[in-house]
């Protein structure tokens, strides 16, 4: 939905207000767009572009040196009218003609047309060049309607007039571009016109409409949402079916999104299309992934391939700059892969200290310990995850997890000769890399402070050894997060464990007994913590809705080091 706004009937000029003051430096309103400011190489053919206002960038965002020089901007999904078309494309006049450009919709058509029919009774040569990619929107390419391939033909015909082509050359490189592009695009959610309460469309939950149009039209058909990969697999597929006849083998690709889709989701999504394409034969030029054509606040994304030959590759490739694409070639022919050398530097792995007799049974141990909190932290992932979400974001039960998978797994590289001290900070380092957020950083720190402490040197590991590895683990963690006890931490978890750990072997208890000992105090203080209020971190300005709610950390805490407490029971006497 849109949110930003004073009269929803006036949001698209008042929009454009706000762009022009942002981008005073290289583009300047006139009645109906805006032009771009002119550069010192002489007069250009003039493209100018566009349609409805709600698909930025497109349009006034790709005005700039090396595409469009001029972009008509009407109401929201709506054509601009002829006079506005006429205005903008006189400001954007070089004296080289104008070439009109803009998506298959019948408002455009006609009003750019009236447009360009005013312009050549005054004298001035204006072709038009109608954008089809949507290859679900007709059989055939002359009916088809433009959506995110309106890029690709704007970029070709934008650096064929930059390199100074005339304006038989600039429309007929439009064409050819046009000719070479197909796109494809499904919605997850339709779009909301600002003011209004209601999507202009609604896609069935657990579905997706496939088909989209990017004035809020949905899909022609609704089939079930499908993941990632298979998702790829509809895109890819359905848009080579429409590929032009003798294709080359060198595509351009958009992967784009329609207005609320993550760039994360599509670089996800890029994942499987690339590999796609190129098992299909492809070689894939200069993709983009990101918004270039949207339609207000839809989600959903689009494919788009143009088919590169000799002609359209260099026009692709050329260098842009405009508002909202930049693309220069210059500082990246100046970069050079890392040599292999200097890789296997940076990768190069630390070998494991040799270990002893005594330090390789604790490695035993310590595997299956690691192993018992994954498998309880996994059980209780979203039990986690619903303590964070009452002050704070929800993600503990899912960073807890990813960290002790990814030390279970590093672990299981390792080798049986390795010891547990080593094993402990291989653990903690891997961990440290995987979860991320503070209790990543946390938890992979204090493991490895306990691996060091242990060593692997040592003829024998007593119970007040691994009790002072546990309090250096303790520390660790008090020394990085700066809380103190009384802050609602796990700290109000495990300071209560180490004292307890350390009186009970200080009293001669064995370890098994007195590390059981010790967590059923850290899972009641993890508990008792629902009675405190958050003095530190994320949840502390949400400090009385916390109260009543233990912390997800010290829950998590006492979970651990229970389930650790079951592994040294079941081996009690081993060593």
């Amino acid at each position: 939905m849109t949110r930003i706004y004073d009269d929803p009937a006036t949001f698209a000029d008042d929009q454009l207000d706000g762009f022009l003051d942002l981008y005073a430096d290289r583009v300047r309103g006139v009645h109906g767009g805006v032009v771009a400011h002119r550069g010192d190489g002489g007069p250009q053919v003039a493209v100018v572009i566009g349609g409805g206002s709600g698909h930025y960038p497109a349009f006034c965002g790709t005005v700039g040196p090396g595409m469009a020089h001029g972009a008509v901007v009407g109401n929201i999904f709506t054509s601009p009218s002829a006079a506005q078309a006429y205005s903008v494309a006189k400001a954007a006049d070089q004296g080289r003609g104008v070439v009109f450009s803009f998506g298959n919709y019948a408002g455009d058509t006609i009003n750019f047309g009236i447009a360009a029919d005013r312009l050549r009774e005054e004298g001035i040569d204006t072709r038009i060049v109608v954008v089809t990619d949507d290859v679900a929107s007709a059989d055939e390419e002359s009916r088809r309607r433009g959506i995110a391939g309106d890029f690709t033909v704007f970029k070709a015909m934008g650096a064929a007039a930059a390199r100074g082509a005339d304006i038989d050359e600039v429309e007929r490189l439009g064409r050819a571009a046009n000719a070479a592009t197909r796109s494809l695009g499904v919605a997850f959610t339709g779009c909301t016109m600002p003011g209004e309460d209601e999507p202009l469309f609604s896609v069935p939950e657990g579905h997706l409409g496939l088909g989209l149009g990017i004035h809020g039209e949905p899909g022609i058909r609704d089939v079930p949402m499908l993941p990632a990969r298979e998702l790829a697999e509809l895109l890819v597929d359905d848009v080579l079916k429409h590929a032009p006849a003798g294709a080359p083998g060198r595509v351009g690709a958009i992967l784009n999104g329609l207005g609320t889709t993550k760039y994360e989701e599509l670089f996800l999504l890029w994942r499987h299309v690339a590999p796609r394409l190129r098992d299909a034969g492809y070689e894939i030029v200069d993709p983009e992934v990101g918004e270039l054509v949207t339609s207000l606040d839809m989600g959903g994304c689009s494919l788009t391939l143009m088919w590169l030959d000799d002609e359209l590759e260099p026009l692709w490739r050329a260098d842009a700059y405009t508002p909202a694409y930049r693309k220069t070639a210059a500082p990246l022919a100046a970069l050079r892969e890392p040599t292999a050398d200097e890789l296997a530097e940076a990768d190069a792995v630390v070998t494991a200290p040799a270990a002893s007799d005594a330090a390789r049974d604790v490695a035993g141990t310590v595997r299956a310990a690691l192993a018992a909190a994954e498998s309880t932290i996994r059980s209780h992932e979203h039990e986690l995850g619903r303590i964070d979400a009452v002050a704070g974001d929800g993600d503990h039960g899912r960073g807890m997890l990813k960290g002790i998978t990814a030390a279970t797994a590093r672990v299981g590289e390792l080798g049986d000769d390795v010891g547990g001290g080593w094993v402990l900070q291989q653990a903690g380092q891997a961990w440290a890399e995987r979860a991320g957020g503070t209790s990543g950083v946390l938890w992979g720190a204090a493991l490895e402070a306990f691996g060091r402490h242990l060593g692997d040197t040592a003829d024998g590991y007593p119970a007040a050894t691994v009790a002072a590895g546990v309090r250096g683990f303790a520390t660790t963690i008090e020394q990085l997060g700066g809380a103190r006890a009384g802050d609602k931490t796990l700290l109000d978890a495990l300071l209560p464990f180490v004292d307890e750990l350390e009186r009970r072997v200080g009293d001669g208890d064995p370890l098994a007994g007195a590390w059981a000992a010790a967590a059923e105090v850290a899972t009641a203080r993890a508990q008792e913590t629902a009675d405190l209020r958050p003095r530190i971190g994320r949840a502390r300005p949400l400090a009385d809705r916390s109260v009543g709610t233990p912390d997800a950390g010290a829950v998590s805490m006492g979970l651990v080091v229970t389930a650790v407490a079951e592994v040294l029971a079941s081996r009690e006497g081993q060593e």
